[in-house]
């Protein structure tokens, strides 16, 4: 398929009877739907890149590369966060936003502020004190796949039962429901039932807010989602095509550490994500080797997979009216 087609069926997304089938498997392969995706997407959307713990001292600093782009964020002497093209000094600087302790960057340095998208959610993540938490843990790990299978991945519940049968399946419902809520072009909200509501936590946390995982994805690639007194950030970076950096990590409230073994606690939420990445990592891989296949065909979406008609939504505004 041309990159013109491939943008054609991307806009079928937008209309109000918009079809219930994956992407083609060529919008996964082709390299002119990458470079009009690396223009389009990456060259002027937001991407959630660290906390800020990660970033506290001065001269403290991290490189990302989104679309094979590098941009490196640092804590200046006089504390002050910025970011910096490596594409040399002529071109302007990228822009850095925080909020609520988590550090977003832009390669448009003119781009629109984050932080209006993030309105409602803030209202509603209000018990849970992001801006007081603090990082307890943290990952980058490269997968070999292609970007829009990992994030696709990442809106819907309907694979922890293949992928997750021992780690996620066994905190969510066999194929749960997920509601699904578009807040903004940038913004998206997911919630989704726990198996079982989470015990009394340190936080004053609803009875809702204990039987549900709120998941804030913020497009194109990047996600936070409340899990009682933790957060999980995670955002899939495109390296090229067919090459992802998972970046992610763990944030919780003080009230909830108090005489917890820092150390232990690091190790312990490392290790699980390891599993639950690998997990994923495996199957995003595997996907990646089938949609390469001249056999490949669109596959039709589950009525429990509303995410991924969402995420192709965003994807569709971005390439065809951004």
């Amino acid at each position: 398929m041309t990159v013109t087609e491939l943008v054609a069926e991307l806009a079928e997304y937008l209309e109000a009877d918009a079809p219930e089938v994956s992407l083609s498997p060529a919008a996964f392969t082709s390299p002119e739907l990458w470079e009009a995706e690396r223009e389009r997407v990456f060259g002027r959307s937001w991407l959630l890149v660290a906390h800020a713990d990660e970033l506290a001292l001065p001269g403290a600093s991290l490189t990302v590369v989104p679309g094979g782009r590098p941009i490196t964020v640092s804590r200046g002497e006089d504390g002050a966060l910025r970011a910096r093209s490596a594409l040399g000094p002529h071109h302007p600087a990228p822009a850095v936003e925080v909020w609520r302790g988590f550090v977003f960057v832009n390669p448009d340095p003119d781009a629109e502020p984050l932080a209006p998208h993030l309105r409602r959610t803030d209202e509603e993540l209000g018990a849970y004190r992001l801006q007081e938490m603090t990082r307890i843990a943290g990952w980058t790990e490269e997968w070999q796949c292609n970007w829009k299978i990992a994030v696709q991945n990442a809106h819907e519940n309907y694979h922890a039962m293949g992928l997750h049968p021992t780690t996620v399946a066994l905190i969510t419902p066999p194929g749960g429901a997920m509601e699904v809520r578009t807040e903004s072009p940038w913004v998206t909200r997911l919630l989704s039932p726990f198996r079982e509501p989470l015990a009394a936590t340190a936080l004053p946390l609803s009875a809702e807010q204990r039987a549900t995982m709120y998941n804030c994805v913020v497009f194109p690639c990047s996600s936070l989602a409340a899990f009682g007194d933790s957060v999980v950030w995670i955002s899939m970076i495109p390296l090229a095509i067919d090459r992802i950096e998972v970046r992610g990590g763990v944030v919780m409230h003080p009230s909830a550490l108090d005489g917890q073994d820092r150390d232990a606690l690091r190790e312990q939420n490392e290790e699980s994500a390891a599993v639950v990445n690998r997990e994923d990592r495996l199957g995003m891989e595997a996907v990646q080797r089938v949609v390469v296949s001249r056999f490949a065909e669109r596959g039709h979406l589950s009525p429990k997979e509303p995410g991924v008609t969402a995420f192709y939504r965003s994807l569709a505004r971005a390439l065809v009216t951004g």
